[in-house]
């Protein structure tokens, strides 16, 4: 899991409702959660992959299907792992991180699953993750949405309609 684009920073509260800009402690244990799941994927691990997530976690697959609770998450994976995804590792970078609150984090990053020893240059997926800070101060994922990003389509709205090009990429 490769970082990008966030900053290590003190913790800023700001005006009630403003976005928390978390810690560099905070940072790295959310990207350190990262690389552990990428560790479980690689190792097949279903239980340590779900062991990640929050018990009552939410998990949206880029086919839209919805698994509820870290067994849901567990016992799918371990089909997953056997069968269709067997083999494979993921690829993937963080874009970004906010914190809302000292407790909760939005994740927004690019993945892919892949077979062999090169990852995919440009990871066709972009996943949101929301994470949470538990009572016993370890960071889980609380919900995980992984979208099929659609790269043509996606230029030619961009060409076609240049205001809907991201601030971020303008």
């Amino acid at each position: 899991m490769t970082a990008r684009s966030h900053a290590p920073g003190r913790p800023d509260d700001g005006p009630p409702g403003a976005p928390h800009s978390g810690t560099r402690e905070d940072r790295e244990a959310i990207t350190q959660v990262m690389d552990r799941l990428h560790r479980a994927w690689a190792r097949h691990d279903a239980d340590a992959y779900g062991g990640l997530f929050t018990r009552d976690a939410s998990y949206v697959t880029f086919v839209g299907t919805c698994y509820s609770g870290r067994d849901d998450i567990i016992n799918s994976h371990r089909v997953l792992f056997r069968k269709h995804l067997k083999g494979t590792r993921l690829a993937g970078e963080i874009t970004d991180i906010r914190f809302h609150g000292p407790d909760t984090a939005i994740l927004v990053g690019r993945g892919d699953t892949y077979k062999g020893r090169r990852a995919p240059r440009k990871p066709s997926k972009v996943q949101t993750l929301t994470f949470v800070r538990e009572s016993d101060g370890q960071w889980r994922i609380a919900a995980f949405h992984n979208t099929q990003r659609k790269a043509l389509m996606e230029a030619i709205s961009f060409k076609t309609t240049p205001g809907l090009i991201p601030a971020a990429q303008r």
